[in-house]
């Protein structure tokens, strides 16, 4: 007869962490940001350089608070160029998406995680 690996303990721990996580997937993330944050609005942005400032600075914003949360997965210091480049292609290819989803991908790209966020 087979032994199953599992103590209690460890069964324990695994209801814990899969309660966890489906408890956090059910909790939207609050962004707070400039009014518009769509693709849209950043496309239009590139005319308007105290506009695209304002969303580099406010992408910034969220890497250093992915920082804050994740410190052994830190995004190292980027230009603004860097970020620019990398948004203006997310949206390019997701153009009815939100600049929130494009500073999350650059922050999965750059922290060494590699892997979207799930929702």
């Amino acid at each position: 007869m087979s032994r199953s690996k599992f103590t209690p303990r460890a069964l324990i721990v695994l209801a814990a962490v899969a309660t966890g996580t489906a408890c956090a997937a059910e909790i939207p993330v609050k962004i707070l940001g400039p009014d518009d944050l769509s693709c849209r609005a950043w496309t239009e942005s590139r005319t308007d350089a105290d506009e695209r400032a304002l969303y580099v600075a406010w992408i910034r914003g969220v890497l250093t608070g992915h920082n804050y949360a994740l410190r052994s997965q830190q995004v190292s210091t980027m230009s603004s160029g860097t970020i620019e480049k990398h948004v203006t292609r997310y949206c390019n290819d997701n153009p009815r998406s939100d600049l929130s989803d494009a500073a999350f991908r650059l922050s999965d790209k750059f922290s060494g995680r590699n892997a979207a966020i799930t929702k």
